[in-house]
């Protein structure tokens, strides 16, 4: 009878994916990067066209993961989330397209979190960028599993807490007292909470694998 192969020993430097950098998670948003800053330039009218531009880019990353390793669950998320966004602009009125503009903006970042929150269980999205440069026998490993579901949560987590931040900036506006207190709660809303929290987790991101990778390398020793 023969014995199924254990997983490989965690070594230090190899249990982690040496290519899952904070850019390469980053490139993974761009869409959603593109279709945020191009709709709050262009307002109302352009929601729609902004959203087809994201569509495009989430098609083209479709397309190139399927010939490289298959489609991912990050760029299926964006493309089937930015192709509604774009028929329901150019299908619907005025009202839709000022609608879509104060509150489908931001809903896509909650959608967007939430949406990778559920896909941790089965396989967090940072795993597949991370199986791009890490051996197949590390795959299994407890280590790689762990690292993964925290930066997967911790990221969904993250783009779900910034689209919050985005509708309550909405909301704010909606009902303007036109104070500086006001003023400034937007300004903390929409500027300084998404550039917090990608700092935090750019450097989280980078940090975590190492603590835990020398940790499991240690109780092997």
């Amino acid at each position: 009878m023969t014995a199924t192969p254990a997983p490989a020993p965690v070594r230090p430097g190899r249990s982690t994916p040496p290519g899952l950098t904070p850019l390469a998670l980053v490139t993974g948003f761009l869409p959603w990067i593109v279709f945020s800053v191009v709709s709050q330039r262009l307002a109302a009218d352009a929601v729609a066209w902004s959203a087809l531009l994201a569509t495009a880019m989430a098609a083209v990353a479709v397309l190139r993961d399927r010939r490289r390793h298959g489609p991912q669950i990050l760029d299926l998320g964006s493309l089937v989330l930015f192709a509604v966004i774009t028929v329901t602009g150019f299908v619907g009125g005025a009202g839709v397209d000022r609608w879509l503009f104060e509150w489908g903006r931001p809903l896509v970042g909650v959608v967007l979190g939430l949406y990778l929150l559920l896909t941790v269980p089965v396989l967090p999205f940072t795993a597949e960028y991370a199986r791009q440069t890490t051996p197949r026998e590390y795959w299994g490993s407890p280590t790689f599993t762990k690292i993964n579901r925290v930066l997967s949560t911790a990221w969904a987590l993250a783009i779900t807490l910034m689209g919050v931040a985005s509708l309550l900036t909405t909301a704010l506006r909606a009902d303007a007292t036109g104070t500086p207190g006001a003023h400034l709660l937007e300004l903390l809303l929409d500027w300084v909470v998404p550039v917090v929290v990608i700092c935090a987790m750019v450097r989280f991101t980078a940090s975590y694998p190492d603590r835990v990778t020398g940790a499991a390398a240690g109780s092997h020793r």
